[in-house]
């Protein structure tokens, strides 16, 4: 649970304020989109309202539920990840945003870099081991830097390749970038970095692949994470 004092000197209440962050985070809404949809329900706020509600209270509501997920992730045996890297425009400058997901989907780091070579690489699978442990399987694409940094780490036996083995992480992609033309892009390095942190956590506590299981299941998992959601964020 959030701590009550960080909505203390606000006068919209911490309802309002976590409706706010989850439809800008959640769905591919802009800004503008939630300052109408939130108008439609009788709350008048700006859009840059809700672009400082989401810098403030994003990254705090991502950490706490990135807390009890690790908690829960590091209990289960990690047996494969999946890893792959997207070029994301900064200010018309190519950057990179690495992402591992397990063998369930589930969206375990997020990080943006400079540059796509072996150092790149090295410094993500560390950050990744150092959270999560290691994963008894790697998935990885054919790119030479994952080789040199599985060879430095002393775990190349645990690299896997092939031509369909990574689908799962290359499809966990998509609802970052439905987010990302909803938003027109970013600005800065900071930005992205921080925004595909918080999206990431989000997107993982609303996901339950509702194509796998049946229509009263799904119904019971969706107001499960709503209602978690609520308590994660209520002051």
């Amino acid at each position: 649970m959030t701590n009550p004092a960080s909505f203390k000197y606000f006068k919209t209440s911490p309802e309002i304020i976590c409706l706010a962050v989850m439809l800008n985070i959640r769905f591919p809404l802009s800004l503008r989109n939630v300052e109408d949809l939130l108008h439609e329900r009788g709350i008048d706020v700006s859009h840059e309202t809700v672009r400082y509600w989401r810098n403030r209270f994003g990254p705090m509501f991502a950490a706490e539920n990135r807390r009890k997920r690790v908690q829960q992730l590091r209990a289960f045996s990690k047996w494969k990840w999946h890893i792959d890297e997207v070029f994301v425009k900064v200010s018309g400058k190519r950057h990179y945003l690495w992402r591992a997901v397990d063998h369930e989907g589930e969206v375990l780091e997020a990080v943006v870099t400079k540059r796509r070579n072996k150092a790149a690489a090295l410094k993500f699978l560390k950050k990744l081991m150092k959270r999560y442990g290691c994963a008894e399987e790697i998935v990885t694409d054919r790119f030479a830097s994952y080789k040199a940094a599985f060879r430095e780490m002393g775990a190349l036996d645990k690299q896997q390749t092939g031509r369909w083995l990574n689908n799962r992480v290359e499809n966990s992609h998509l609802p970052f970038r439905r987010c990302e033309r909803a938003m027109q892009r970013f600005r800065r390095m900071r930005s992205l970095q921080k925004f595909a942190s918080i999206h990431s956590s989000v997107y993982d506590h609303f996901n339950h692949e509702r194509s796998l299981a049946s229509r009263d299941t799904f119904k019971l998992t969706r107001a499960a994470a709503l209602g978690e959601w609520r308590q994660l964020c209520s002051g």
